[in-house]
C-alpha cells in the first residue's frame, strides 16, 4: 500500500515467537503508559456521555412537556455544535498546544452536564447538550493525535482507543437506563462527575508531545477536500452517519419502552457496535480490503433501516438493531482508519475536515426523524433508508478512487488479493499514523 509504504515500525517491540509463526509481545516499551491510559478513559467517558440519552429521552419528554422534534434537539444540538467547534478546536492545538485544549474540553463537558441535570425546560437542556458538544469538539481533536504521539505502539493505543469507543457506547445507555428510573437527571449528574474525574486525570497525567504543534489555518483544512478520494469518503460518511443518528436519536421513541428495558436494548446495541468494532472490522479489512469492507457495512445498515421501517414488532425490531449496531462497527472501525489514509500528513487536518462531514451531516437527522414522527411512525427509517441508498450509490460509483489511492481495488465479485495482503501487515493505514 502507497500510503503504509513510507513508514517504519510503530516504535521498539520485545516479543517472542509462537508456534505457527504469530508473535507475542511480552513486554511495551512505553513510557507515557500512565498518560495513554488517562486519555483513552476520558474518551470512555466522553462516548458513554453521548450514549447516556437514549433510555432517558422518553421521560424526558414527559416531564418537561416536550415534543418528540424537541427531544430530538438534545441531539441535533450536540452534534451541530461539535461539528461546528470541531475546526476551531484543532486550529486552537497550534497556538495553545493539546493538553491545554484538551482539558479546556473536559471542563466544559462537565460544567454542562452538570447544569443539564439543574435544567427546568427543553431550550435550557438543548443549549448546555450544544455546550457539551463543544466540549467534546475540544476533546476529540485532540485525543487520537495526543495518544499516537505519546505512543510507541501506535496500532497498540488506537485499538486501545476504539476499545474505550466501544465500551462507552455499550455502558452509556446501561447508565442511563440504570440511574434514569429514579430521575432523568441523574444521569446527566453523573457524567458530569465522571468527567471531573477525567479532569483530574488529564490535569495531572497528560502531557504535549515533546515536538509543539504547528499554527495551522483554516484554508489547509478545506484543501483536504480537492483530493479525490478525501472527497469520495465524505460522500458516504455523510450519508451513513445521518442514518446513523437518525438509528440512535429516533429509535427510542419508536420502540416505546420503559426507561430500564430500553437502556438495555441500547446496551444490547453497543455491544453490537463494540464486536464490530473490535472483532469484526479489521479483521474483515484484512481479508478483503478496508474499502470493499466499508460497502459491505453501509449496505447492511442499509438493509437494517429497511427492517426497522417494515416495524417487525418489538421483539424483531430490537434484533435488527442489534444486527444494525454491528454493521455500525465495521463501518466505525474503518472510517477513522480511511480517512487517517486518505487525508493529510498533518493528522490535526484531517480530523477537523473529516469530522466536519461526519458530525456536520448527522446533526439534522434526528430533529428530522422527530419531525417526521407525526406523519407516520416508520417515515424516518424510510427516509433515512433512501438518503443511504443515494450514499451506497455514491460509493459504487466513487470506490475506485478510494482504493487506487490505497494500493486496493474493487472487486466486488471475489476477494481481493492485493488488499488481503496489504492490510495484513502491521503497518496498516491507522495503525501507523
Amino acid at each position: 500500500m502507497q500510503v503504509n509504504s513510507q513508514r517504519g515500525r510503530s516504535g521498539p517491540r520485545t516479543s517472542t515467537h509462537r508456534p505457527g509463526g504469530r508473535v507475542s509481545r511480552t513486554t511495551r516499551n512505553e513510557p507515557n503508559k500512565t498518560a495513554i491510559y488517562a486519555t483513552a478513559l476520558t474518551a470512555f467517558f466522553a462516548i458513554a456521555g453521548i450514549a447516556v440519552v437514549d433510555p432517558i429521552l422518553p421521560i424526558i419528554g414527559q416531564e418537561i412537556g416536550a415534543s418528540t422534534w424537541q427531544i430530538e434537539l438534545l441531539f441535533t444540538a450536540y452534534i451541530a455544535v461539535m461539528a461546528i467547534g470541531m475546526i476551531p478546536a484543532v486550529l486552537a492545538t497550534g497556538r495553545f498546544g493539546y493538553k491545554k485544549v484538551l482539558g479546556a474540553g473536559v471542563s466544559l463537558v462537565a460544567v454542562a452536564a452538570i447544569l443539564a441535570a439543574l435544567s427546568q425546560n427543553i431550550g435550557q437542556l438543548a443549549a448546555l447538550r450544544g455546550l457539551w458538544g463543544l466540549g467534546n469538539a475540544m476533546f476529540f481533536a485532540t485525543a487520537m493525535v495526543l495518544l499516537v504521539s505519546l505512543a510507541n505502539d501506535r496500532e497498540w493505543v488506537v485499538g486501545l482507543f476504539e476499545t474505550c469507543v466501544g465500551l462507552g457506547f455499550a455502558v452509556g445507555p446501561l447508565i442511563g437506563g440504570l440511574l434514569g428510573q429514579f430521575s432523568w437527571r441523574i444521569p446527566f449528574l453523573a457524567c458530569g462527575l465522571f468527567m471531573i474525574v477525567a479532569l483530574a486525570l488529564s490535569i495531572t497525567r497528560l502531557k504535549d508531545p515533546a515536538e509543539k504543534p504547528a499554527p495551522l489555518h483554516v484554508g489547509q483544512v478545506f484543501a483536504l477536500f480537492r483530493k479525490p478520494g478525501f472527497r469520495a469518503l465524505c460522500i458516504v460518511t455523510a450519508a451513513y452517519n445521518f442514518v446513523f443518528f437518525i438509528i440512535l436519536g429516533y429509535t427510542p421513541v419508536f420502540l416505546g419502552l420503559d426507561v430500564i428495558p430500553l437502556g438495555l436494548v441500547f446496551t444490547a446495541w453497543g455491544i453490537g457496535l463494540a464486536f464490530g468494532i473490535l472483532v469484526v472490522g479489521h479483521r474483515l479489512a484484512h481479508t478483503v480490503g478496508a474499502v470493499q469492507t466499508m460497502g459491505i457495512a453501509v449496505v447492511g445498515v442499509l438493509l437494517a433501516t429497511v427492517a426497522l421501517a417494515l416495524d417487525l414488532g418489538t421483539a424483531g425490531s430490537v434484533v435488527v438493531l442489534v444486527v444494525a449496531g454491528v454493521f455500525m462497527g465495521i463501518a466505525n472501525a474503518n472510517l477513522t482508519d480511511l480517512s487517517l489514509a486518505l487525508g493529510s500528513p498533518d493528522r490535526r487536518v484531517t480530523t477537523g475536515a473529516f469530522n466536519l462531514v461526519r458530525w456536520g451531516f448527522a446533526a439534522p437527522a434526528p430533529v428530522i426523524a422527530g419531525l417526521l414522527h407525526p406523519v407516520g411512525l416508520s417515515v424516518p427509517y424510510w427516509v433515512g433508508a433512501g438518503v443511504l441508498l443515494v450514499g451506497v450509490v455514491a460509493f459504487l460509483a466513487t470506490a475506485h478512487r478510494m482504493a487506487g489511492e490505497l494500493g486496493e481495488s474493487v472487486l466486488w465479485s471475489r476477494w481481493n488479493r492485493r488488499a488481503r495482503a496489504v492490510e495484513g501487515t502491521p503497518e496498516e493505514a491507522l495503525g501507523e499514523i
